[in-house]
């Protein structure tokens, strides 16, 4: 039986290691003062492409950009 004194407290809480990143990530994001505040925001944008499949091959791709809801 493995011991839970050596667990991370983000997983103890039932957080995956991707939400406590990236909760820590906006609370530093939050915290820098212009124009750095700006310059990380606009890189917390995510551009990302999709493909489906059809019979074994994929279909024209479409890109997507998603930003974060404020």
């Amino acid at each position: 039986m493995a011991s839970t004194a050596a667990v991370p407290f983000w997983r103890s809480a039932g957080m995956t290691y991707i939400s406590y990143s990236n909760i820590c990530a906006n609370l530093v994001r939050n915290c820098l003062k212009e124009p750095y505040k700006s310059e990380a925001i606009t890189r917390e944008k995510v551009h990302f492409s999709i493909s489906k499949w059809t019979d074994g091959k994929p279909e024209k791709p479409t890109i997507r950009s998603d930003s974060p809801e404020e």
